[in-house]
């Protein structure tokens, strides 16, 4: 089979022949410059062969190349995506570009192999691509096949993510290339171009140039010409019609431009903007410092405000809490204004109540925020305003609430919060803050047992938002509940249909399969997970499981043993291989594994319990017994261990086995309770008269 092919190094070797070469440097087009070139390249082509794949995709491929609108329609719109600026109250989880990018790879693998010959996709200067990008290759390494996409893969620095570099040596061959013939001439043919044509080089470049006599030239030439230079460039840039460039090379020029802290600024904003709303957080990060760089906060607080504060949510929302908090306590500090004191007192109570790692949670010093938010909401002078912001508030509120089990305080915040809006703003005013208000009281009465009320809840709001997939994913969760095993599994399905790949909805219709007897369908959706993510440890136990239970023991071998391959001390897999070592006889390499995993995880009953049965054919009958009671200390209800514990004590004419038969009947199911019988009904025969 071809490889794909990790090239390094200052030179470019030759490409595959036939191959589409995309460059991935980010300043082109923000996220997804690499794979929305590939796209734009491709899926004219995919639309004519095959437009079922192009309507399944539409999600992944506008959000990579949304220029792409104009062949392929508009994708799937939820009440997130039609929220104005002023009243979008939800943001993506940072794992949604994982989803994307697996949509992505699924909609090329798919086409490719139905190709006539194999596709070749080489990716440029991948070193300078945003995040997006090094995940979706990261994945395409992994999942596509190298004989259908040969994937070659162009680096000269390493500022690679850890999963590339760590997918590259895995799945490619990695050839040096060293500077050659070409790089001489293209070095000449700078040398031979005048400081004119060396500008405009540079300029064209989109500031991605590496030619050190561009940059010369660049630096060289006089300060207003650049500036009009960019300018001119950016509306030729805006002329061509394609948004995607508004992410990346048309702000920079701007911001370069006659106009840096007008034209530029506003560029820069509306780009974060736009990656903010999509979860591209990185890019976020980048284009919102060198938005806030260019602005003076002495004269214009409310840019420096959002700017600042669009950085510090993108750092939240990737888990950096740390890191986005100070920019608060700095706006607060400087600027005293009331709205920014509010949602910043807002954002405060978030990160002590929900975002911060779970050791540095604070619901009281969280509540002592919402309550100043929710104070100055109060006192706001437009009446429409301040009933919005009131009932927003009010909702981080009875979010501390349901954090702190004060469950029936949180639903009269939330209905409260729905009632005040429905009588004091429009109808059609805040339509996704409603449906957060409705989600929200969804999930409380799922959490105070009142599961028909939460049931009629996401009814209502699947009616309203039909194509977010995650409010199927929470309802089926609600009808498992209730015994409707069967419209939970409709629920899982619908997601899936209608969202990019996302593993969580797969684990759990697994485990609707799996409750209803579809050992089959338990272990495709088990395996996709595993397919998806390969350190869902728990996708792939239950995967091994179902392998085993299905008679198909070398296809679990298999799993086993990629799990072990990519994480060779993972305690629950190193169980389950001493687990299969113990069934074939070999109870010495079974302690060893079981050995291994207990020292990883010490608390891992069924290492420990596997530990004895090992240590108990050996004769070690003390060994088996501690290793019993230890397991017991944490799973001091379980029958099997009291049953075992009394097999090994009535081995070794232990009179303490009586006890361990006791306890085991104590807590057995019925079915358990006649072999536990039999045990203590041993014990007493062959207890001394008198003692029984």
């Amino acid at each position: 089979m071809t490889a794909h092919e990790w090239q390094t190094g200052a030179g470019r070797a030759q490409d595959p022949a036939g191959a589409i070469r995309v460059d991935c440097h980010r300043g082109l087009r923000g996220p997804y410059t690499g794979m929305g070139s590939l796209l734009r390249v491709l899926v004219p082509r995919i639309q004519e062969a095959r437009p079922d794949l192009v309507r399944a995709h539409l999600t992944e491929i506008l959000s990579a190349a949304p220029e792409l609108a104009d062949l392929v329609g508009p994708g799937p719109e939820t009440l997130t995506s039609l929220a104005s600026p002023a009243e979008r109250t939800r943001i993506y989880p940072a794992n949604r570009t994982r989803r994307l990018a697996h949509g992505a790879v699924e909609l090329l693998t798919a086409f490719a192999a139905e190709q006539p010959d194999p596709l070749a996709v080489a990716f440029d200067r991948v070193e300078d691509a945003d995040h997006t990008d090094q995940e979706f290759l990261a994945i395409l390494l992994r999942r596509c096949p190298a004989d259908r996409i040969r994937v070659v893969v162009a680096t000269r620095g390493e500022d690679l993510s850890d999963e590339l570099v760590a997918n590259l040596g895995r799945y490619s061959r990695r050839v040096a290339v060293p500077p050659s013939v070409r790089d001489s001439a293209s070095a000449s043919d700078s040398e031979a171009r005048d400081q004119d044509a060396l500008l405009h080089a540079f300029i064209e470049a989109d500031g991605t140039s590496t030619d050190p006599a561009e940059r010369a030239a660049y630096d060289r030439a006089d300060p207003d010409q650049r500036a009009r230079l960019h300018e001119e460039h950016a509306a030729a840039l805006d002329a061509r019609g394609e948004r995607s460039l508004w992410f990346g090379a048309i702000p920079y020029h701007l911001e370069h431009g006659t106009d840096p802290a007008g034209a530029g600024v506003q560029a820069l904003y509306d780009a974060t903007r736009h990656c903010g709303a999509m979860g591209f957080y990185r890019m976020v990060i980048e284009l919102g410092l060198r938005g806030r760089a260019l602005v003076d906060p002495a004269t214009r607080m409310e840019e420096f405000w959002l700017l600042s504060t669009r950085v510090s949510s993108a750092h939240v929302a990737l888990g950096e809490t740390l890191v986005g908090e100070p920019t608060y306590h700095e706006l607060r500090a400087r600027f005293a204004d009331p709205e920014l004191h509010m949602s910043m007192s807002y954002a405060l109570a978030m990160l002590y109540t929900r975002h911060h790692p779970p050791e540095l949670r604070d619901h009281r010093v969280a509540r002592a925020h919402i309550n100043n938010a929710i104070a100055i909401a109060t006192l706001l002078p437009d009446p429409a305003e301040r009933a919005f912001q009131t009932v927003f508030q009010q909702n981080g509120l009875a979010l501390i609430e349901m954090h702190q089990g004060h469950l029936d305080e949180a639903l009269r915040l939330v209905d409260e919060g729905a009632h005040r809006l429905s009588v004091e703003l429009p109808e059609r005013a805040h339509q996704l803050h409603r449906s957060v208000l409705l989600h929200n009281r969804a999930k409380v009465c799922l959490a105070l047992g009142r599961k028909e009320e939460a049931l009629g809840d996401f009814d209502q709001i699947v009616e309203v938002d039909p194509n977010y997939p995650d409010y199927y994913f929470e309802r089926a969760e609600a009808r498992r509940q209730l015994g409707d095993v069967a419209g939970a599994l409709i629920d899982c399905d619908t997601a899936i249909a209608i969202s990019p790949p996302f593993w969580e909805l797969h684990y759990n219709r697994g485990d609707i399969r799996a409750a209803l007897g579809d050992t089959a369908g338990a272990i495709a959706d088990f395996g996709y997970v595993v397919e998806l993510e390969p350190d869902q440890i728990q996708a792939r136990t239950n995967l091994i499981c179902l392998l085993l239970d299905a008679e198909q023991p070398d296809r679990a071998r298999r799993e086993l043993a990629a799990g072990l391959d990519l994480q060779p001390d993972q305690p629950e897999l190193l169980c389950l291989r001493g687990q299969e070592r113990l069934t074939a006889g070999d109870p010495t390499a079974a302690a060893a594994d079981f050995g291994r995993a207990l020292a990883a995880d010490p608390e891992l009953v069924p290492a420990l319990a596997g530990r004895a049965e090992a240590a108990f054919q050996h004769g070690d009958r003390a060994a088996a017994a501690a290793d019993l009671r230890a397991a017991l200390r944490f799973q001091a209800d379980n029958s099997d261990l009291w049953f075992n514990l009394g097999a090994v004590l009535e081995a070794g004419g232990d009179p303490d086995a009586v006890r361990a038969y006791t306890e085991a009947l104590s807590v057995a199911p019925d079915e358990a309770r006649a072999e536990i019988q039999a045990g203590l009904d041993r014990c007493h025969a062959a207890a001394p008269a008198g003692v029984r």
